[in-house]
Parts: structure tokens; sequence; C-alpha cells
């Protein structure tokens, strides 16, 4: 540091001259790279992770799509044929159906009843936070536990249900699980009932960053509560309403592990989803090569309808 004089307003003021030291080209070189270096190391185990746990087995199953193989002879190659297999299978044709049929149910009925849930929880009244909790524990509880007091709730014969329906004068109430008509509404109603509690939480997040001067103004105004959850409330959840639908809708796709524990995709295929389909041609039939074939074609489902979502919230949103 160098010093120097001069006249500022007529004064005799010291002056601090700074120099910067130059750097080598090659000392920047070895900074740079040391800096690089120390920042993949961060991310180096998700990139691990990812390399062993997605994308060898995605590559793997996209590989298998075209043999056929049954896990234990020689892979032969196969084509398409793996593909026009399954297409020609009615119970996956109709594993697609009802796998549409459950997805559209679970996500509308849920994201609905998640929004009500939460409107309602984001008053202040006594016991709030219990109220809270109870609904938010189903997320949290064992599947198991969930599908073995499900079971007992719709039992034909003693289910509190079934005595219910017959105290108001249904003589001959369905056997839920046990039928063809009833088993698939009746898991829809177990998954609803399992997962609004996750996503009232977040819509009760959304609800307490919403301004309460925004809801002040339009009661002094003139608005309803309805106006106001109409021209407020809804058009400022718009970014928490497009996750829930998303997550809904790639969860409602790929859902396996309830309904297995419920029903196993039975009675016969009356609750087999595309997920159960995949499961039954691998660890049943061990036919890995239509197994993958079924999984790409559910991989691209959700990728289908993630990607309209995305395309209509850019469209719809009201930011």
């Amino acid at each position: 540091m160098n010093v120097s004089q001069g006249y500022v307003g007529g004064f005799l003021v010291a002056k601090e001259k700074n120099y910067s030291v130059p750097v080598s080209g090659k000392k920047s070189f070895s900074l740079g790279l040391r800096n690089n270096l120390l920042g993949f190391s961060f991310i180096l185990p998700n990139f691990i992770g990812f390399f062993i746990f997605v994308l060898i087995p995605v590559s793997v199953s996209l590989l298998l799509c075209f043999m056929d193989w049954d896990g234990f002879s020689p892979m032969k190659f196969a084509g398409i044929k793996n593909f026009i297999s399954i297409f020609r299978d009615s119970v996956f044709r109709q594993a697609i159906r009802l796998t549409l049929v459950y997805a559209v149910s679970c996500v509308f009925i849920t994201a609905i009843a998640s929004l009500l849930l939460a409107t309602l929880l984001n008053r202040q009244f006594k016991a709030r936070n219990f109220f809270r909790s109870m609904l938010y524990f189903p997320n949290v509880a064992s599947v198991v536990s969930i599908a073995v007091v499900w079971r007992l709730l719709f039992m034909r014969d003693f289910g509190p249900i079934n005595e219910f329906l017959r105290f108001i004068g249904i003589a001959n109430p369905p056997g839920w699980f046990s039928t063809t008509r009833y088993a698939l509404p009746a898991v829809i109603v177990v998954s609803i009932w399992k997962g609004m509690g996750y996503y009232m939480i977040i819509y009760l997040a959304a609800l307490q960053n919403i301004p309460r001067e925004l809801y002040e103004a339009a009661s002094i105004d003139g608005a309803s509560a309805f106006q106001a959850f109409r021209r407020i409330t809804f058009p400022l959840l718009s970014p928490a309403t497009f996750f829930v639908v998303l997550m809904l809708t790639m969860n409602s796709f790929k859902s396996f592990d309830l309904i297995f524990a419920l029903t196993e995709g039975g009675p016969g295929t009356a609750t087999t989803l595309i997920s159960n389909y995949i499961y039954n041609k691998a660890f049943i039939a061990f036919n890995y090569g239509q197994t993958s074939a079924a999984a790409m074609i559910l991989f691209v489902i959700i990728a289908v309808f993630t990607t309209i979502q995305f395309r209509l919230e850019k469209k719809m949103s009201f930011e």
C-alpha cells in the first residue's frame, strides 16, 4: 500500500493507493480446478446414487423391453414382440382402464378434500392442532396396518360400515373387497383417506402465506366469504394446487403397496392396476421382457400427463 498526498477542498489529505497482485495463469488455472473439484465432491454422492439406483436399472429395463428372458435362461432378442403381446392381453388393457379411473378419482377428490380441510383448519378454534395431527397421521402410518384396519371396517358380516348400512335400512350390504363391483371404489376411498392429510398440510402452508390485508380489503368492499375464496384464496393457491395435482397424478399412477396390501389386485383382476400387472409379470410369471415393456408404457403415460399439466399450468396460471 502506497500513500500519496493531494488537495481536497483546499486541505492537504493523504490518499491510499491499492495495487492488485497479479496472479499467474498457471496459479489461476489450478485455483479454478481446485474450486471445481471441491464443488463436484459435494454432489458426487448424489450422482453415484443416481447412477447406481436409477440410470443403470432404467437402462437395463429399456434393454429388456426388446428381449425374451425369464431370469434363468439366456436372453433372446424379441424386437417389439413384448409390446405386441401385452397390448393383446385383455388384463393389461383392463389395467390401463382401471389405472385411469383410479388416478382421476384420487387426484380430483383428494385435491378437493385437502383444500376444504385446509380451509377449515386454517381458522382459529380449540383443538385445531389435534385435528391437524389426526388428519396427517395416516400419511405416516404403516401401509400394512392401514390395510388391516380398513379390511376390518369393510368386513361383510361384522364390519362397522356394513353394520351401519344395515342400521339405516340396507338389508344386504356388499362385500366390499370381495366383489368385483365394489372393490375398486373401496380402494379409492382408502387411498383418498390416506393421502389427503399430507396434501392438506401443503395447502395449509400456502394459505398461511396469503396476506390478511387482502381479506380485510375484500370485507370492506362487501365481499362474501365465497367471493373472497373465489377471487383471493383460490387464485393465490394456484402454485400449491399445481404441485398437489402433479404429485397426486404421479403417485396415483405408481400406486402399488396399499392396493397390494388390501386386495392383491383382486378379486380376480378387479383392482389390478398397471403397477400390479408389472408385479405379476415379474414375480409370478417371470416374464421380464413383458414386465419391462409394461413399465416403459407406464413411464410414457406418466410423462404425457405430466407434460400436459405443465403446459396447462403455464396457460392457466393466476400469477
